[in-house]
Formats: structure tokens, C-alpha cells, sequence
């Protein structure tokens, strides 16, 4: 599918993935196992947010490397990820004013 061949369409769909199950899993799952001694949806939502999370932080070292992005650009993509809703913020100002393609950059 020529859809995700786009780092940039790539980046936005895995951050957006990466975000709601980091919110899911926060404020769904957690207090389900906690308060009400139900696991399963940290079983299933654990290794899922997981996958996410390195496919996006490997996503970011992609992005450093063919949009020559800066440091400061380059570490708030990945601060972003270990913040609930981050990857929303970075999508916003980062994510969404990328070119569809490298060679534009």
C-alpha cells in the first residue's frame, strides 16, 4: 500500500496509535488492574503501546536522519512520547508541516 510509504504519513498514523493507547493504558487499563484487580486490559494494552512506542522512537531516528531535523526537533518528537497526548502536540507542530516527500526538504 503506497499509503504508508510516506515517512511523514507513517510518523503521523504510529504517533497518533502511540498516543491513544499511552492515554488508554494510563487512564482505562491501569485503573482497571488497580482499583477494580482487573489485569487483562493491561495484558492486552501493555505489549500493544509497547510496539508502538519503538516503532515511533525508531520512527523519530528515521525522521532526524532523511529531514535533517535538529536536536531540539529531534528530542521533542521523542519527549512527546513519554508525555500522555505529547504525540498529539507533536503532530501539530511538527509532524503535520513535514513534506510528503524527502526530497522536498
Amino acid at each position: 500500500m503506497s499509503f504508508f510509504n510516506s515517512l511523514k504519513t507513517r510518523l503521523r498514523v504510529v504517533g497518533f496509535g502511540e498516543g491513544v493507547s499511552f492515554l488508554l493504558l494510563l487512564f482505562v487499563a491501569v485503573p482497571l488492574k488497580r482499583i477494580y484487580g482487573h489485569p487483562e486490559a493491561v495484558q492486552i494494552l501493555g505489549p500493544i503501546h509497547g510496539l508502538l512506542f519503538i516503532y515511533y522512537v525508531l520512527l523519530i531516528v528515521q525522521a532526524k536522519t532523511e529531514y535533517s531535523w535538529s536536536w531540539g526537533k529531534t528530542g521533542l518528537a521523542f519527549l512527546a512520547s513519554l508525555l500522555p497526548g505529547g504525540t498529539f502536540y507533536a503532530d501539530h507542530k511538527v509532524f503535520r508541516h513535514l513534506p510528503e516527500t524527502v526530497e522536498q526538504v
